[in-house]
């Protein structure tokens, strides 16, 4: 056996096992939706005797709904728990917007603190100190200006953390919006995101991301606080990371943790994906076999195997296996929906091959560029996660 025989094995075994992988990461993704996902999480202590929580709540500038999400926290139901509301700027119009709700609830413990402080190059744990210093409670909920929450989700979550339990977090979802830029941000939520979401999760692996995460206090301040989060962009892994280490369990909520922006479009949604993809490389190199795992390239290389093995046509198993995989996919987001979601068949299959076709053009321009864009500032990305800020001379 030459050495181009043997290379030729080796891809055809690295092909099954490939198929072998996404299909199990698809299977197990679609149980645990619909085991574990929108279902009333069981009453593991008394409603009364829930831990006190201190809501960390990040703002800078107003978009449509931003005031209607706002609100569903002050209308929560939950024992006792304060709202510390945190702007950077003073002339920030998300002010004037906190204070009409303050002015509105007057009987939930909530604050607000302007000014921020700067301990890091992260602006958002800049922007949290001050709260962070003067929140009261064991647990911290830190949670984005675009997530909207029902009455009881900081209930569900609450109920997840138990004794063994440092860490409880929603799995990310868009709320149901107008315009096919919302379509395509729903079906990736739906469908690709939440499959290796879940998938981390279930095997053990640490993915956590930081649009609601609520953890024990003690724990962060063990690692040094908030401040020992400043030097890196994506504070949310480093935090989850800081926790699982001291021996700490995750736990994932029962309700989605439902972005509902105001403002969006498929430039957004695509320089978003970029940006994320700029700091999972950055964070963990093994990131740059990640295209593999997408629907086209991983459909290539498996027909590929399926052709050097068993002879059979490349693009009609290509062909097949897409559409078994647009199938699952449809499945697994009507899982995390709840049920049908509010757009068209057409609509979904539309929004389904873009987002797939985006795939590869979205991960060179994370390897072509280290440098990324973030509120109102620039970040030169280095290896390990941390980042420099850079200057207008």
């Amino acid at each position: 056996m030459d050495l181009v025989d043997l290379a030729m094995q080796g891809l055809s075994v690295f092909g099954f096992i490939l198929f072998l992988v996404l299909w199990f990461m698809h299977f197990m993704s679609i149980i645990y939706v619909r085991l574990c996902l929108h279902k009333k999480s069981g009453d593991k202590q008394p409603y009364s005797k829930l831990a006190g929580v201190s809501l960390l709540k990040p703002l800078k500038g107003v978009d449509p709904n931003l005031i209607n999400n706002l609100e569903t926290f002050f209308e929560l139901d939950y024992p006792t728990y304060e709202i510390l509301l945190c702007i950077q700027d003073y002339d920030d119009p998300a002010v004037d917007v906190c204070k009409k709700l303050l002015g509105k609830y007057p009987n939930v413990d909530a604050r607000l603190f302007i000014g921020g402080k700067k301990v890091g190059i992260n602006p958002k744990i800049n922007n949290l100190m001050p709260g962070y210093e003067g929140a009261k409670h064991g647990l911290v909920w830190i949670c984005d200006s675009g997530i909207r929450v029902k009455p009881d989700t900081l209930t569900d979550m609450a109920y997840q953390m138990t004794e063994k339990v440092g860490l409880v977090h929603g799995l990310p979802y868009v709320a149901d919006r107008q315009g096919f830029a919302a379509t395509l941000e729903q079906v990736y939520f739906g469908t690709s995101h939440p499959r290796s979401y879940i998938s981390a999760n279930v095997t053990g692996i640490k993915c956590v991301t930081g649009m609601s995460c609520l953890m024990r206090k003690d724990i962060l301040d063990q690692a040094g606080g908030l401040i020992a989060f400043a030097q890196y962009i994506a504070e949310d892994y480093f935090m989850a990371k800081a926790i699982a280490d001291r021996g700490w369990k995750f736990s994932m909520a029962t309700q989605v943790a439902m972005q509902n922006s105001g403002s969006y479009s498929i430039g957004q949604f695509q320089s978003r994906m970029i940006r994320w993809a700029k700091l999972r490389i950055n964070m963990l190199p093994a990131t740059i076999c990640e295209p593999i795992s997408e629907c086209f390239v991983a459909s290539l290389i498996i027909g590929w195997a399926a052709h050097h093995v068993f002879h059979w046509d490349i693009m009609v198993f290509f062909m097949c296996h897409c559409l078994a995989w647009f199938i699952s996919d449809y499945i697994q987001l009507r899982g995390v929906q709840g049920g049908a979601p509010v757009f068209s068949k057409l609509d979904y299959a539309v929004a389904w091959f873009i987002r797939e076709s985006m795939t590869i053009q979205i991960f060179l321009s994370a390897l072509w560029d280290p440098t990324i864009s973030w509120r109102t500032g620039r970040y030169r990305l280095r290896c390990g996660g941390t980042a420099d800020e850079i200057l207008d001379v």
